[in-house]
This record gives C-alpha cells, sequence and structure tokens, in this order.
C-alpha cells in the first residue's frame, strides 16, 4: 500500500540491507516521476545512511528543533532524495504524497534542501562544498556552547555534527579552507563521510581529480578512517565500525574524523551503476524495473511495506531521548537558574531587556563626541559597546582584524573549540569563513560577524547569497569600502561591490556616513533577529576618515529606516543623495550652492535595501517628487538611476579606480565638490520654464 502508516504493528523488522533498498526505491521512483533530479548518489550512499541514521544519529522526528539533536548535514544535496527518503521512512511530517510531488512547485521536496520548507532539514544545500564548511560551522558552535554553558555533572550541550560529502564537495576550494580551520580547531565530534564513488557528471574524475585526499585530511590534522581506498560503503557493518571508531577518540586526542567510503554510484541499476549516466537523470521505466529486480524490491512505486517502517521508525526512540534530556535540563535549571536561562534565550534569538538602553547609550556618546574617523572605527566603538551587552555576539576575520577594526579589549581567541573563545582568526580564507558563519548561525546561541575587505567579498560571494537564501542573521563586516583605499590601486577598490550587493534578496546593506550611522546600522544587524525580517547584513565601511554630520534627535530615529533629510532647506531646488564617503560631499556641495542662492536638499541613504521597504508616504517625503535629484556614490552608477531617473543625475565612477593617494584619486574621478555643484545647477536650470 503506497504510504503504509509506520504505526501499524509488525511481527517482523526489516533487514538492514531492505532498510537501505527502501531508499533506493524512493530515489529512483520520485526522480523517474518527476523526470529531473540525481538517483545515482541515493542508490550509492544508502548503506551508509542506514547504519548512520538507524544507529548513531540522535533526533526526535517529532520535534525537528529539540535543542540537542545531532545534526545532519548533506553537502551533496543533488542526491536530496536520499534525505528526503530517510525524513519520510523515520518519521518526520513529510508524507509519501510529498515525495511524489519531488521538485514540484511548492513541495516540500525541492530539488536540493532547502532550510524552512522541509522539516528536519538544517541547512540550504547545493553548491558543493557550503554545507561541509556550514556543518564546521555547526560543530564549532556546538562546543563553545558547551565550554560555556555545561557544568559537572551537568552537560545540557552535548550533540555531534554528521556530514555527507562527495567528489564535487571535495574538489571545491571551500573544503580546503573549511577543513584545515576543523584541524586546527580539532572539532572531534565532527564526522564526515565521503561518498567516494569517483564519477561526476563529466564521467571518472580520475582524469581530473587524482590527490590522495585521506592524505590530504590528515595533513590538516583529521582522524581518517578508511585511507584512501576507503572502507567498503556498502558494508553497513563496516561503516557503523567506523563510526564508532570515530565517535571512541580518547579524551583530549579528538580530531575531526573523515570516513573514506567507497562506493559505486547508482548501486543496484545493471545497465547504469558505476557511470555518469546515473548521476544527474532519472533510470527510465525499464531500468527501473530491472533494479527493482537486482534488488529484490517487489513493491509498488511509492510503496513502503510495514515491516521497512517498523524498522525505520525512530519516533519512539526520539521522544525517550529528548524526554531524558529534559530531565537534565530541569535539573540545570534548578541547579544554575540564570545559566538556563540565559542559553534558552540565545538559542531563541532574543535580546536582552536592557538591549535597546545600550545602543540609546552609544548614540549619545556619538551625538557628543562628534568624532571625525573612519567608519572603520566607528564600527569598532559600536562592537566595543554591543558585546559587553550580548554575548552572543561572536568575532573574526579574515587576516585582516588590525584593519578590519573588529576586535575589542579583552576578547578571548578561539584556538581549540574546546577551550572556547568569542574571535576567530580565519586567515586567508574569505569563502570559508563566510560559510562557516552562516554554520555558527544555522547551529543557534550566536550571532557570528566577520570581516574582510569589501573587495574580497567576490571571493565569499556565494556563502553571502545562501545567507540570503536562509535568512539568517549573519553580518559581513567590509571595510576599505571605495576609491578611498588610495594607494592599494584597482585591484583593492571596489567600485561594483556595494551596488552587486543590494541586489542579492534579503541582504540589507549598510553604508553608514558617520558614528551615529555606524552605530545605527550595527543595531539594526543586530536587530534582525525574528522571523518575519531575520536576514543577513553586509556593513560597508571607510578607511579614511569622515566627518561627523549633526543631527537631530528626530533625523537620529530617522536613520534606521534606510535614508531621511539630513540638510532640509524651505523649498529644495535640487535633492542630493549621498551614502557613506560621498555624505560628506553633498553636504559640502550643498553649503556652495546655497551661497550662490540655490536650494539643496541633503539626503543620506545608508541602506538602500531598507528604504526600499518603507511606506510610499515616506519615501516620497525624503524624495518629493517634481524635484531633480543628484545620486553621489564612489562606485558604478547604474544602480542609481532608479532614484533619480531620467530627469536626474548619478555621479560615480564606471571604470576601475586608479592608484594613487585617496585625495588624488577621488578628485581624478571628479568626485568634487565643484563638480557636484555644476551638475546640480545644471539640473536646477534646466527645470527653470
Amino acid at each position: 500500500m503506497a504510504g503504509t502508516s509506520p504505526q501499524n504493528a509488525v511481527a517482523t523488522v526489516a533487514s538492514p540491507s531492505r532498510m537501505a533498498n527502501a531508499i533506493r526505491a524512493l530515489a529512483m521512483d520520485a526522480v523517474q516521476k518527476a523526470e529531473s533530479g540525481h538517483p545515482g548518489m541515493p542508490l550509492g550512499m544508502a548503506d551508509i545512511a542506514v547504519a548512520l541514521w538507524k544507529h548513531h544519529l540522535r533526533h526526535n522526528p517529532v520535534n525537528p528543533l529539540w535543542i540537542d539533536r545531532d545534526r545532519f548535514i548533506l553537502s551533496n544535496g543533488h542526491g536530496s532524495m536520499l534525505q528526503y527518503a530517510l525524513l519520510h521512512l523515520t518519521g518526520y511530517d513529510l508524507p509519501m504524497k510529498e515525495l511524489e510531488r519531488f521538485r514540484q512547485l511548492h513541495s516540500k521536496t525541492p530539488g536540493h534542501p532547502e532550510l524552512g520548507i522541509t522539516p528536519g532539514i538544517e541547512t540550504t544545500t547545493g553548491p558543493l562544498g557550503q554545507g561541509f564548511a556550514n556543518a564546521i560551522g555547526m560543530a564549532l558552535a556546538e562546543q563553545l556552547l558547551a565550554k560555556e554553558f555545561n557544568k559537572p555533572d551537568h552537560k545540557v550541550v552535548d550533540h555531534r555534527t554528521f556530514v555527507f560529502m562527495g567528489d564535487g564537495c571535495m574538489m571545491e576550494g571551500i573544503s580546503h579552507e573549511a577543513a584545515s580551520l576543523a584541524g586546527t580547531w580539532k572539532l572531534g565530534k565532527l564526522v564526515a563521510f565521503y561518498d567516494h564513488n569517483g564519477i561526476s557528471i563529466d564521467g571518472e574524475v580520475k582524469g581530473w581529480f587524482t590527490d590522495d585526499t585521506a592524505a590530504r585530511f590528515r595533513a590538516y590534522g583529521w582522524n581518517v578512517i578508511g585511507g584512501q581506498e576507503g572502507i567498503d560503503g556498502h558494508d553497513i557493518e563496516a561503516v557503523n565500525a567506523a563510526i564508532n571508531q570515530a565517535l571512541s577518540q580518547s579524551p583530549g586526542e579528538e580530531k575531526p574524523t573523515l570516513v573514506v567510503c567507497r562506493t559505486i554510484i547508482g548501486r543496484g541499476s545493471p545497465n547504469r551503476a558505476g557511470t555518469a549516466k546515473a548521476h544527474g537523470e532519472a533510470l527510465g521505466a525499464e531500468e527501473i524495473a530491472l533494479t527493482r529486480k537486482e534488488l529484490g524490491w517487489t513493491e509498488a512505486p511509492f510503496t513502503i511495506p510495514r515491516d521497512v517502517y517498523a524498522a525505520w521508525d525512530a519516533k519512539p526512540a526520539g521522544a525517550a531521548r529528548e524526554k531524558a534530556w529534559d530531565e537534565k535540563f530541569s535539573a540545570y535549571r534548578k541547579a544554575f537558574p540564570t545559566e538556563a536561562a540565559e542559553l534558552l534565550r540565545r538559542i531563541k534569538g532574543d535580546r536582552p531587556p536592557t538591549w535597546p538602553a545600550t545602543v540609546d547609550k552609544l548614540l549619545v556618546a556619538c551625538a557628543e563626541k562628534k568624532e571625525t574617523v573612519g567608519t572603520r572605527k566607528a564600527s569598532a566603538a559600536a562592537i566595543a559597546a554591543y558585546v559587553a551587552e550580548l554575548p552572543e555576539l561572536f568575532g573574526g576575520s579574515a587576516d585582516l582584524t588590525p584593519s578590519n577594526n573588529t576586535d575589542w579589549k579583552g576578547m578571548t581567541t578561539v584556538k581549540l573549540a574546546a577551550d572556547g573563545g568569542r574571535y576567530i582568526h580565519y586567515g586567508v580564507r574569505e569563502f570559508g569563513m563566510a560559510a562557516i558563519m552562516n554554520g555558527i548561525a544555522l547551529h543557534g546561541g550566536f550571532l557570528p560577524f566577520g570581516g574582510t575587505f569589501l573587495t574580497f567579498s567576490d571571493y565569499m560571494r556565494n556563502a553571502i547569497r545562501m545567507a540570503g537564501i536562509m535568512k539568517l542573521q549573519t553580518v559581513f563586516v567590509f571595510t576599505h569600502d571605495s576609491i578611498g583605499v588610495g594607494e592599494d590601486g584597482p585591484t583593492h577598490q571596489p567600485v561594483e561591490h556595494a551596488s552587486s550587493l543590494r541586489l542579492i534578496p534579503h541582504v540589507d546593506v549598510w553604508r553608514p556616513a558617520d558614528t551615529t550611522e555606524t552605530a545605527v546600522a550595527w543595531a539594526a544587524a543586530i536587530n534582525r533577529n525574528h522571523e518575519d525580517k531575520r536576514g543577513p547584513v553586509a556593513l560597508l565601511l571607510s578607511r579614511q576618515n569622515l566627518a561627523y554630520q549633526e543631527k537631530t534627535a528626530q533625523q537620529t530615529k530617522a536613520i534606521a529606516r534606510g535614508a531621511y533629510v539630513l540638510v532640509d532647506p524651505k523649498k529644495p531646488q535640487v535633492v542630493l543623495i549621498g551614502t557613506g564617503s560621498e555624505v560628506g560631499l553633498a553636504v559640502d556641495a550643498a553649503k556652495v550652492l546655497a551661497a550662490q542662492g540655490i536650494a539643496a536638499r541633503v539626503v543620506s541613504m545608508p541602506s538602500t535595501t531598507v528604504f526600499d521597504r518603507q511606506a510610499v508616504d515616506y519615501k516620497t517625503s525624503v524624495l518629493p517628487a517634481g524635484i531633480p535629484r543628484v545620486a553621489i556614490e564612489a562606485g558604478v552608477t547604474d544602480f542609481w538611476w532608479k532614484y533619480v531617473r531620467a530627469e536626474g543625475a548619478v555621479i560615480g565612477i564606471d571604470s576601475f579606480g586608479e592608484s594613487a593617494p585617496a585625495k588624488d584619486v577621488f578628485n581624478f574621478f571628479h568626485l568634487t565638490v565643484d563638480n557636484v555643484v555644476a551638475v546640480a545647477k545644471k539640473l536646477v536650470e534646466a527645470k527653470k520654464p
């Protein structure tokens, strides 16, 4: 019977091989019905999945968000039907009808696993290697929380992270970045399973992938089981033994473990097994019939017999595990009520009640000091103020800490995960940093931020995009945000980066103009902690000093809306829109225009993405119709035309930078008061009847 309920009692329980074949059957049936998908990996990794999910994975299908559950990540996410089959069979709220709707519009079984769509999915995977890096971030977060909250005889944070990965994950450069850090941190509760089947879409990988992967991981400081040839990934007992070995390392000697599993892609398919044809296309009705015969699977499509459901059902064990943990946590809460409340607050993502007062205090200090500093230094002041209030803030930088100013006095650095810390020196690993930050955010309990130069956001763009897709609360701190970098030249002077980041959905981009705007931008990033507005934030900060801009209390409050009127003469004839370092330029130009009898409104727009979400009435009040506008930003101009429209003008840079002192570069590209004044006057003149 299709979708037979696992609740029906049966006298016998299916064998492990029959459990694996159920995964294979569901995978090939779903891909065939969708006429799209990747059946080869699920057929090849089914036995590994039985060993892990049946004997070791601690989870509760009834409560996928149980705090102390083990994390399972499918980094080779193209094989998503493996995970969907596992979730269905073990008892998650993923009915058979959803498997039958694999890859269809609005189903709970999209082509690649997606966070928030399917219960039990811990991260969105697909771009190869990033799930592996996410898993490393999760494993790190677990050990840091354990160090911070566990007490003698009270281990309330004690779970493991398991990740499946394939040849493609291993080839992607991010696996090198992330694996190196995992070995350095000695993440002993992380176990990765390498599906070493030697096949990718183009065929046998031996023509382009001849690494000794086992030796590489040993060099990173990993415990490697199976060597380069690997254990037999179709021998469930051998995989089970490898997991036991990985989980029984001597205290103090723990390392992350890589289990190399030699498998056959498309296992069971007589004519496709071991070939690229099994990787990414449906087997076809005839081949599926032959595969069923080869596997001894006689059930109709999408039909799971009762003995298989009974063998897979993880709900009783999961409920028992969670109940035992609840009792453990109750004892912990009784003995350590403050710590228990703090752990729950942080996992939930709430902010302490004193948080708004902390922001207000910093804003008052900014207004009193009126400092002329680079916004990277203003960011350092915000970090120092906010980390004291929010222990969940967790920082880092990709080898540029002194330049990014992402550190603070008294911070503790992560060296070994078991020893704790609040700051990571990621080394020159921007992509790995971003994906690991995403994993930390996914785990819960921390709000991670990490810094690098804005031009290097190119290295990490896909991880930023993944943060946007998942609406993760990660904060990307980008300094040296324009041609103001100066002498380093065009390789280090971003011109297209601000605009391109603004195009990524769900990512809020802030380019503040002074200390107050920077403090508000940081607060906005920290306040994106609820489902209706959660998402990543990119802070774009200057190297060069920027003058403090005087503001009223009302103007300061309006910063959080993404744009506000900074200079507002009566009956303005032109509107000057600026961001970051160009706000000061607009203000100076407005003064010159005023002396020449032209009233110029200055709008500071630190976040176009936030401003675009405001009500039409507010946007119209900031940018009134009928008044010509000039947008000014030291970057590409195309983005700004939606604000100034055809009757306006944009002053920016549509080429790459130059190597020279910053002042000379700004002059060369006509980002000057004289040019802003000339352009504004031309628009005003054109408006006259």
